[in-house]
């Protein structure tokens, strides 16, 4: 006597010959969390090569976030040099193609995309809070 019952080989089904799904990037606002207060802080000066201020960041609703970042940039890079504006984009996440889509938008994410094109530095200045 025969067994017509035996087994049928497995194949894998599209689920799970599929790769994983890659883990999605973190948020601005989760990005946010792990960086530095500012709470202490004013705002930041920025200063070109001659030392003059071009621009501030000022530590208000709309630029908090900003603040925070281009203090942690300042922090770990020592100036907003290309390489930390390419670190900055990263960190402002979801709103760098969003700046990217709509210049004017983000002025203080344009800035960072203006430090990579011209190769400049801009060097940071603490404005503390009293």
């Amino acid at each position: 006597m025969t067994d017509d019952t035996a087994p049928v080989p497995e194949t894998a089904t599209p689920a799970e010959d599929a790769p994983a799904p890659a883990p999605a990037a973190p948020s601005f606002a989760a990005h946010l969390k792990a960086l530095p207060k500012v709470s202490h802080l004013a705002a930041l000066a920025l200063l070109d090569a001659a030392g003059e201020e071009v621009a501030r960041v000022e530590n208000r609703p709309g630029q908090s976030g900003s603040l925070a970042v281009y203090n942690h940039l300042a922090q770990i890079y020592g100036a907003l040099t290309p390489e930390a504006a390419r670190k900055g984009l990263e960190l402002f996440a979801e709103h760098t193609d969003h700046a990217r889509a709509q210049p004017g938008k983000h002025p203080n994410i344009d800035r960072l995309f203006g430090i990579i094109e011209r190769d400049e530095t801009l060097r940071v200045k603490q404005v503390f809070a009293l």
